[in-house]
């Protein structure tokens, strides 16, 4: 790759022609709405198979720091080949680890839905959309830049951990409280992942792009079907 094209690439599509731009924004939001459809239909696979329950046991069975850590190892590394090469199969192998590695860790909390709360499952998914929708529309109707939402996204992010791991070694349960703030940890990051889509992201990065919406969508879902199981207790 040239210099020249090297610039090319790393110019943020914000600056662009409004072709260039509508054309990114149309292939990031139909990756993301592929990445959520490839998750519905590997999630149908393992329950309707059979497949979910014993993965459900098996990983419970394992300390839930080290499922939690394989994960974030997980997603590092889907996030590198998604973000750091140039290379589309690449890009598109990190988004499928990504997609696929969610898949697995969801079953416990999903087949827990499915055994003590009926209906559950849908109605997270629909609450989960809709503030979806809402919060997409306000950063593009308003284009405001939500790029300083990170240090609100990393220093929330930090806590949280935190507050997982004491809650796992010390055996308390992260209540209600907990899943209310971490909708709204999840809500800010769709805003600031939509601000970086419209403002930030060179035009071949759609793929990380759309592989960074799923992310903050499924932290989403996980915390609204956390929230709405405990209420139903």
């Amino acid at each position: 790759m040239t210099t020249n094209e090297l610039g090319a690439a790393l110019l943020p599509v914000a600056q662009m022609d409004m072709d260039t731009r509508a054309r990114f924004i149309v292939r990031t939001y139909l990756h993301l709405f592929g990445a959520i459809l490839a998750f519905v239909i590997l999630e149908a696979f393992l329950f309707f198979s059979g497949l979910a329950y014993p993965i459900a046991v098996g990983l419970l069975s394992l300390p839930w720091l080290a499922v939690l850590g394989i994960f974030m190892v997980a997603a590092w590394m889907a996030r590198g080949l998604a973000h750091r090469t140039t290379s589309k199969p690449a890009q598109y192998l990190g988004l499928a680890f990504y997609v696929v590695a969610e898949a697995i860790i969801f079953v416990p909390l999903l087949a827990l839905a499915e055994v003590t709360a009926g209906g559950v499952i849908q109605s997270a998914a629909l609450v989960t959309l809709l503030s979806f929708s809402g919060l997409t529309a306000i950063a593009i109707i308003t284009r405001k830049d939500f790029s300083f939402l990170r240090s609100v996204l990393f220093y929330g992010g930090i806590v949280a951990m935190v507050l997982i791991i004491a809650g796992v070694v010390f055996g308390f349960e992260l209540g209600t409280f907990f899943s209310v703030a971490m909708i709204g940890l999840a809500g800010a990051a769709i805003l600031h992942d939509t601000s970086n889509v419209l403002h930030f992201y060179p035009e071949d990065r759609y793929v990380g792009a759309a592989l960074e919406l799923f992310a903050s969508v499924a932290l989403m879902f996980w915390y609204v079907l956390r929230l709405m199981i405990a209420l139903r207790d």
